[in-house]
């Protein structure tokens, strides 16, 4: 049998190292090599330099065992110590969430910049007219809840970056970055033209007959919010890859910007020259442009050219929908769900509608805080997935590590959370609204709503590992799953007369099912995390769903 060849070609200037290994009884045809000194071990499996440069006539002889103590590899398929301990899977649980906050801190300000617009708007308006709180509620389905929509570009944005990156193919990167900007302002276009010609439609199907005096005010809302759908959907792209290089900051610092441009923008458009909710749609609209250029500001920044943009070709666009297609039927589903509950509450009558459109608003920028664990295991865990080194796409513990450093992050952030959030609409109402009625419906959903908000960032958590691993026909039919239940749960609640209550009660059932469905897949013998059992989740073989 002919032996596996120890030499390969360099990638640049050689780096001459010493080999090194613990000595085994097993070699007992030539005498021990010298001890040359380096810290034992304490793992079984052998760690050597890859790309070693050695002379094949002394190790040729060893290498068959070897090759077989090491898992059955080769023997240069190792990487060295030093570039082992970059790798965020194979640190100690404390250095994990330590590196874990470092990328996740900046990363959750870009989640809370969203939602905290919302909020803003939501604090202002609330101040002046119940009447336009209360169409806050669906002029926010169809422009933040439908945004939602074309999340599936953000996270197939980081989810193919993240994995070329980790392949070290720089060319790749900056094609699928030009295919997908070209995706995300074909489909800015679309919602921008569909905004102006069916905004109104769709405000009077989603909100009745009975809400008929609320149409107008939101229709303003949403035919200003529509202008910003293309900057909205490019600057998700660019975010999108600068997240999966691992880079928080600089999207963060454009946001920030936005943030600030919002705010002030409210302040005065709404407080001071009294435009109402016209006025917050303008701010609000003005800073997405901000934000979105500034994306493309920071991602060229990084030596990639974000103004280039590329048709795609069949190719492309197997690959684009090989990914996109389940999570888009996956963030339909959890759209459509929260879309639901809005469409009970608002028929509900006006203050609950805008009860409902405070809680659910301040719901959303406290679950925002998990979402950057989700964006952390959809950066990192490809590198340890799909990287250059073997034997971690083969035991998977470096991975199922990092997934335990996020669940204890996730559960430690949603007690937190949980209480903080609550604290807020109990304790502080008037932040929101001054009418008593208004806040005795707020009140009476501050069970289930903390119990829904402590589970959501774990959850998270777990199916940003799912997205990472591409277990993607699970995710979108355990979603969908969900949704099924749970419109049926709604209907139920609302015909049987139990309020607002019980369509918070649906949402606390939604998001522990999605909780237990993903953390059972995790655990799963065939699921990602457990290489040598399953190995039907690779990214070079994507077909379209």
């Amino acid at each position: 049998m002919q032996a596996t060849p120890l030499f390969y070609p360099p990638l640049k200037n050689p780096n001459l190292k010493p080999l090194y290994f613990r000595y085994s009884s097993t070699f007992s045809t030539k005498p021990p090599l010298p001890y040359l000194g380096f810290p034992r071990f304490p793992s079984k499996v052998h760690r050597f330099i890859k790309n070693c440069i050695v002379s094949s006539h002394e190790l040729s002889h060893l290498d068959t065992e070897i090759t077989a103590q090491n898992g059955g590899f080769p023997l240069c398929d190792r990487v060295n110590e030093g570039e082992d301990d970059k790798m965020l899977g194979t640190q100690s649980l404390w250095s994990q969430i330590k590196e874990i906050v470092i990328f996740t801190g900046p990363a959750t300000g870009l989640w809370i910049c969203g939602p905290l617009m919302s909020l803003i708007d939501t604090a202002v308006i609330g101040q002046g007219s119940s009447i336009e709180l209360a169409a806050l509620g669906p002029g926010t389905v169809l422009c933040d809840y439908m945004s939602y929509v074309f999340m599936f570009l953000s996270v197939a944005t980081s989810n193919m970056v993240a994995t070329s990156l980790a392949r070290e193919d720089k060319n790749e990167v900056q094609h699928q970055i030009s295919v997908l900007l070209f995706v995300g302002l074909t489909g800015g276009l679309f919602m921008l033209f569909f905004t102006k010609f069916f905004g109104s439609w769709a405000l009077t199907a989603f909100m009745g007959p009975n809400n008929a005096h609320i149409v107008p005010a939101a229709n303003t809302y949403v035919q200003i919010r529509g202008l910003a759908w293309p900057a909205v959907l490019v600057g998700w792209v660019a975010q999108s890859a600068s997240l999966g290089m691992k880079d928080s900051w600089g999207p963060l610092k454009a946001l920030a910007v936005a943030s600030a441009v919002n705010g002030i923008g409210d302040i005065v458009l709404c407080s001071f020259l009294g435009y109402g909710i016209a006025g917050a749609a303008w701010a609000t609209m003005v800073s997405q442009v901000v934000a979105g250029y500034m994306m493309i500001t920071s991602l060229n920044k990084k030596g990639y050219n974000a103004y280039t943009i590329s048709i795609p070709s069949l190719d492309d666009l197997q690959t684009i929908s090989g990914l996109a297609a389940p999570v888009f039927i996956m963030m339909m589903a959890k759209v459509a769900f929260y879309a639901l509950i809005i469409y009970f509450a608002t028929n509900m009558g006006t203050h609950t509608a805008a009860a409902h459109q405070v809680m659910i608003q301040t719901y959303c920028m406290c679950t925002v805080w998990g979402e950057p664990l989700s964006q952390t295991a959809q950066s990192f865990m490809p590198e340890l997935l799909y990287g250059i080194n073997k034997i971690y796409r083969r035991y998977g513990i470096p991975a199922r590590t990092l997934l335990k450093s996020l669940v204890i992050i996730g559960a430690s952030l949603g007690l937190i959370l949980g209480i903080v959030g609550t604290s807020v609409p109990w304790l502080f109402p008037n932040i929101f609204t001054s009418d008593r009625k208004v806040i005795h419906e707020m009140h009476k959903v501050l069970a289930p709503y903390f119990v829904a908000l402590a589970v959501t960032p774990a959850t998270h958590s777990l199916e940003g590992t799912l997205l990472a691993g591409r277990d993607l026909k699970f995710v979108s039919l355990s979603m969908s799953g969900c949704f099924s239940l749970g419109a049926v749960v709604l209907l139920l609640v609302s015909s049987g007369g139990y309020g607002l209550s019980g369509c918070w009660y649906a949402l606390l059932g939604f998001q522990w099912a999605r909780f237990f469905l993903s953390l059972q897949r995790l655990l799963s013998p065939t699921g990602i995390l457990h290489y040598e059992e399953s190995n039907n989740c690779k990214p070079e073989k994507l077909k379209s769903a």
